[in-house]
């Protein structure tokens, strides 16, 4: 039994094989041929390793850059890894994670079926680290093995069909169209990134259509513009880092000029990787999910992670990121001068956060929606992982905490709750939010039913 358990969790983690197999029931369901089932499910297998690929390449060449940075700058403080924290509480929580997760997917698609929010969340990375952080929180509650798998699974199904659904009149903005949502857990950050860009930009002004003089027209092209941009900021953190320091500690002997602009240029290749990575994606998974949302779950969408959205305005991706990282260093100011815990600016969080803020800032308030949207989203995410420092230090979990948006909402709400009333009152407000849920379609079918009748 726990062979097979382990087997079922290994898929589930793996996003590439889960939304592969999502695409191959999709298209059975539809009773497509066996050549373009096989076709579709390797297609969209390849497409989320190809995009997973260009993120570890991202990743790889941000990472020093990280590390130049606190350096440079002479920074010590906490820096916001999901990974890092999920490592460590792994190793205690592991199974009750495990457990949660594969009932949140359950009632997520449940929840799909029965209210009128029908997305499907099928990033089982995000997925896996949000119910470990709900693992964690609800087993200091004193909670049994049962009601914790339950209510916990239920708290993942909420928070994966919330999220994506208060980013949909943005992510459709986006798209111009409802095939796609978004799946990723910087959820809300996107949402208010579009409220902003809504409030104060003109969404007539693309970042897409930014006039570059005649002589600077290849600046259009996005790997173009992202290797200069990056080669740039690569290159005058590192003047002040250091030849010795870079060097010995990063570079392997090699010239640290040299090896900033390596690592730009690795920087923008991961962004090439991954836009293909994600068109090839979308050519399959959305016609195949046809197939779920006319036999399962009917309008169900497939929620997706936030790369999804980057071939729609490449310059917002870059633009998002910047000024992404400029909110936290001016949040990082803001620390030092208060005299709190210093979150330092992760870079990678920066990026695929930072980088979606942008385009959704962009899809409602163009070039100002893009940057005050990626700015707000930037002191956000510096200071709410500060905000969730208090509950995840109380349970052991000292110095390390969450990145994104997401993780901040869920965790400082139900860790709240509680310090407030123990498991009594987590339960209840897990149960209070998905009673809400209920009462709003409930709402919407009503009101769509008297708008019919007039």
């Amino acid at each position: 039994m726990k062979g097979i358990l382990d087997i079922i969790i290994d898929i589930v983690s793996t996003p590439a094989l889960l939304v592969a197999l999502i695409a191959v029931l999709g298209n059975v369901l539809q009773k497509k041929d066996v050549a373009s089932t096989v076709k579709g499910g390797i297609k969209t297998f390849v497409g989320f390793l190809v995009v997973t690929a260009g993120a570890g390449v991202i990743e790889t060449s941000l990472a020093p850059f990280g590390e130049m940075f606190k350096v440079a700058f002479n920074m010590e403080g906490v820096v916001p890894n999901n990974e890092a924290i999920v490592a460590l509480a792994l190793n205690k929580f592991g199974t009750y994670t495990a457990l949660i997760m594969l009932v949140g997917m359950a009632f997520n698609i449940l929840i799909a079926r029965v209210t009128k929010y029908k997305y499907i969340y099928l990033t089982g990375h995000a997925t896996l680290y949000m119910s470990c952080m709900i693992a964690v929180i609800l087993s200091v509650t004193g909670m049994g093995s049962v009601p914790l798998v339950i209510f916990g699974g239920l708290a993942v199904g909420l928070i994966n069909t919330i999220s994506p659904a208060v980013c949909q009149p943005f992510t459709r903005k986006i798209t111009n169209n409802d095939t796609v949502a978004l799946g990723h857990t910087g959820g809300f950050g996107y949402a208010l990134s579009g409220l902003v860009g809504k409030m104060v930009g003109n969404k007539e002004k693309s970042t897409e259509d930014i006039n570059f003089p005649k002589g600077l027209a290849f600046l259009r092209d996005s790997t173009v513009s992202i290797t200069i941009t990056m080669s740039i900021v690569y290159v005058i953190v590192a003047l002040f880092a250091g030849n010795t320091y870079i060097s010995e500690n990063l570079s392997g002997g090699t010239n640290y000029i040299i090896y900033s602009l390596q690592q730009a240029g690795s920087f923008a290749a991961g962004v090439f990787v991954i836009l293909a990575g994600v068109r090839l994606i979308l050519a399959e998974i959305v016609p195949a999910f046809k197939g779920i949302s006319e036999k399962l779950v009917p309008n169900s969408i497939p929620a997706l992670d936030c790369p999804i959205v980057f071939p729609y305005a490449p310059n917002a991706v870059l633009i998002g990121f910047l000024t992404s990282f400029l909110g936290g260093i001016v949040s990082l100011v803001i620390m030092v001068l208060t005299g709190t815990t210093v979150i330092i600016p992760g870079v990678v969080p920066h990026f695929f956060c930072g980088a979606t803020a942008g385009v959704y800032g962009n899809a409602t308030g163009g070039l100002r929606g893009a940057l005050a949207g990626s700015f707000i989203h930037g002191i956000i995410i510096s200071f709410m992982p500060l905000l969730l420092m208090p509950v995840m230090g109380s349970l052991g979990f000292q110095g390390s905490t969450f990145s994104d948006i997401d993780y901040g909402v869920a965790g400082i709400f139900l860790g709240n709750l509680a310090n407030f009333g123990g498991q009594i009152a987590v339960i209840a407000g897990i149960i209070a939010v998905f009673v809400v849920l209920i009462i709003l379609t409930i709402m919407g079918k009503n009101k769509k039913a008297s708008s019919i009748s007039e």
